[in-house]
């Protein structure tokens, strides 16, 4: 989680936490997500490396601006994700509680 304290610290000296807005960082999210895609349609791996890890900067950043950490945030998704039923559908994961019903 060294990696986490990085960013924030990095974001803090350059501003990004208090100096911009959840609104923008979710905007360079989805740019970074954009290019995540164009990776994975290229099959480029390098591509794929930085979109994924981009993302997770600006993640942080965006954590850090609404007051929690990263780490926290993967925590409660752990917690709520750990013992979740479901089945793959058409290479999707669905969860039970979204299942289509049995015919």
């Amino acid at each position: 989680m060294e990696h986490f304290r990085n960013i924030r610290g990095w974001a803090e000296a350059r501003n990004l936490v208090n100096g911009s807005t959840p609104e923008k960082q979710f905007v360079k999210l989805v740019e970074e997500v954009g290019e995540l895609a164009a990776g994975i349609a290229r099959k480029n791996r390098g591509a794929i490396m930085d979109g994924i890890g981009d993302a997770f900067v600006v993640l942080t950043i965006l954590a850090a601006q609404y007051g929690v950490t990263a780490e926290e945030c993967i925590d409660a998704a752990w917690d709520e994700i750990k013992d979740r039923k479901g089945r793959m559908i058409d290479g999707v994961f669905v969860k039970e509680a979204d299942l289509p019903p049995q015919q």
